[in-house]
């Protein structure tokens, strides 16, 4: 089902640039975005398994963070220019020591939903904060529930079939940030709202 969905991918994309018109575009970016979510899940469906099976381990090696949020944010552009956002990176030259590809699925399932809930602002940032690498990514919309607000949870508790909320995406991402280990020192997630844009924020912190 992963393989399919980027097959997908790729042939959205193809068909995009094959089809001008502004209103095919227009529902381009829909499916576009209907079928990364659905590619998002089953990675992380996957990425639970293995962690269930104690089969997953993070790869940490030295990244850029300019580099790295840059190549994040270019695999949403078609999405962002769908809905009109623009967003602003604030990443100075930083750099970090964590597994590319696990916080590379964190942070696109992170835009993802940011685009979904956001008004027209999204703004991804990196800096340092008590000696942790913070990941920072913060929109203008309406923000998080209070009960979503607690990631300390163990493990969702209860599902929103009427909005179709699992959280097993905030599941996912706080056991990514536990994977990252440094002595005694864990990663771990944090959300609030308000922020730099007023809306919700999303922050992965790696020790």
């Amino acid at each position: 089902m992963k393989n399919s969905l980027g097959m997908l991918l790729h042939s959205l994309d193809e068909l995009r640039r094959e089809l001008p018109d502004q209103t095919a575009e227009s529902r381009m970016n829909t499916l576009r975005y209907e079928a990364e979510r659905v590619h998002g899940d089953l990675v992380q469906l996957l990425g639970l398994y293995r962690l269930d099976q104690d089969s997953l381990s993070a790869r940490l090696e030295e990244h850029y963070l300019p580099d790295f949020i840059e190549a994040q944010i270019a695999r949403h552009k078609p999405l962002l220019d769908g809905h009109g956002i623009e967003p602003d990176i604030a990443v100075g030259p930083l750099s970090g020591y964590f597994d590319a590809d696990l916080l590379a699925g964190v942070i696109n399932d992170t835009v993802n939903n940011a685009i979904r809930y956001t008004r027209n602002r999204i703004r991804i940032s990196a800096f340092q904060r008590e000696n942790m690498l913070v990941i920072q990514v913060a929109d203008d919309g309406a923000g998080y529930p209070d009960a979503m607000l607690d990631t300390t949870r163990q493990i969702p508790t209860s599902i929103d079939f009427q909005q179709g909320h699992t959280r097993l995406g905030l599941f996912f991402a706080r056991e990514i940030a536990r994977l990252h280990r440094n002595g005694d020192r864990y990663g771990y997630i944090q959300l609030s709202n308000g922020g730099p844009l007023g809306g919700g924020v999303f922050e992965i912190l790696l020790p």
